[in-house]
């Protein structure tokens, strides 16, 4: 196979297809290898698209693409084991065209933006596993050895954008194995639910979609959140917790998972449905201090390989489309002038990274997962302490309204004094300056 391109894609998610599309369109020779039978078979997400990232890519993706509703309303709870305290927000706006965010399932979008990439040009190699990167003899990353016969292929430099647990950098010692505590691993399930059913429950129209974040018990004391996404027919339920929290506790996610479907605010909405898939993944959620090295010798890093997750925002796959975008841009400059890809030319892709949202966006918050693992009070105390305060204004049972103050008062002296809740929530503030 000893075939010579001028750049390699390793991995057909986001973070790669928008790498390749990139490259092609420059006119570059670009081959993408990925190892699932076929594009989308092994990608797992949410799943949530956001829009900007891939119209810089393909601007009339609307036209074609396989959406599955725009979002019209973002829901945040807080959930105890028998009841939610949340805030709505719902925009006329979202409805208008072009739409902010979508739902998506998967491997239907997946195998649609690797149809956009194969047109650009890229040649697409799948069902084949990357076992190495090869060098020559000064330590510069000149192509890949992947499980096929005579299977070396060489190209001028390697983008890897082969998930959160990028075998292939890790083999290469181009980072670190990821730690238990700065990854989650997540699970979903697609419940199937018609579509007028979906519509009614959520309060939409036809192609409108809700979204629901949680936090509190769902989690069971974990640092982890839940989420379910509208589809056109079905419901995308399931959460992510701490890799660290989850060996500590000893339980499985289904288990999490199956609590979560039955908690009294969820099991209306999801009932009736039909599973469809289920799948588990993992997250990097670090932090910035915890990146890896991004670029070397003739490589550079992508989207999840490169831990592009925005954890508090819940946003990931316009990380990775944004960093596979710059990551060809700064290929294409440097091979259009003939330049070799070395670690000092590809410094530039740092350079661009840091002027844009990924690394402004992920330095913001560098301080707030750690603070939050030391605050656990926040996920194991304040939302049944916030669900139990909104219990007992709203009941009518004769008591004075300054005896239901004294009672919510005292709950939160009991677990958390006021000056400490204070303390907290002073110290979350400025962990998200």
């Amino acid at each position: 196979m000893s075939e010579k391109f001028d750049v390699i894609v390793v991995g057909v998610g986001p973070a790669g297809n928008a790498a390749a599309i990139t490259l092609a369109r420059a006119g570059l020779a670009v081959l993408q290898i990925e190892r699932g039978e076929y594009p989308g078979s092994k990608n797992v997400q949410g799943a949530i698209l956001y829009a900007d990232a891939l119209e810089r890519l393909i601007p009339d993706f609307r036209d074609s693409a396989p959406l599955e509703r725009y979002i019209i309303e973002q829901r945040m709870w807080l959930l105890d084991e028998h009841s939610y305290l949340g805030g709505h927000y719902r925009s006329a706006e979202f409805a208008k065209p072009p739409h902010n965010r979508y739902t998506l399932i998967r491997a239907r979008f997946d195998k649609w933006f690797s149809s956009q990439v194969r047109k650009a040009g890229v040649l697409l190699l799948c069902e084949t596993t990357v076992k190495a990167l090869l060098r020559d003899a000064h330590g510069q990353v000149i192509g890949v050895e992947v499980d096929r016969a005579d299977g070396q292929i060489f190209a001028a430099a390697v983008i890897l954008a082969d998930g959160a647990n990028s075998l292939v950098a890790t083999r290469a010692g181009l980072r670190a194995e990821l730690r238990p505590e700065h990854v989650a691993l997540a699970v979903k399930e697609i419940l199937f639910l018609p579509k007028e059913t979906v519509e009614a429950r959520f309060n939409l129209g036809d192609r409108e979609g809700a979204v629901i974040e949680m936090l509190g018990s769902i989690s069971q004391g974990m640092v982890g959140t839940g989420f379910l996404y509208t589809n056109k027919d079905s419901i995308s339920i399931g959460l992510g917790c701490m890799l660290s929290d989850l060996r500590h506790r000893q339980i499985t996610l289904v288990e999490l998972l199956e609590r979560m479907k039955a908690h009294p605010a969820i099991a209306p909405l999801i009932a009736g449905g039909e599973a469809r898939e289920y799948a588990a993944h993992l997250i990097p959620e670090g932090d910035y201090d915890a990146l890896p090295q991004l670029y070397g010798e003739g490589w550079m890093l992508v989207g999840d390989s490169a831990g592009f997750v925005n954890a508090v925002h819940r946003e990931g796959s316009n990380l990775a489309m944004t960093s596979g975008q710059i990551a060809a841009e700064t290929l294409i400059e440097l091979l259009q002038a003939k330049r070799p890809a070395t670690a000092a030319n590809l410094a530039a892709y740092r350079t661009r990274l840091d002027a844009r949202f990924v690394m402004k966006d992920l330095k913001k918050y560098r301080r707030l997962p750690a603070r939050l693992d030391r605050q656990r009070q926040c996920i194991n105390d304040y939302p049944g302490l916030l669900n139990q305060a909104a219990h007992t204004l709203l009941s009518v049972d004769g008591l004075t309204k300054r005896e239901k103050e004294n009672e919510i008062f005292n709950a939160f002296r009991e677990r958390r004094s006021l000056l400490g809740l204070l303390g907290d929530a002073y110290h979350l503030w400025r962990a998200a300056r």
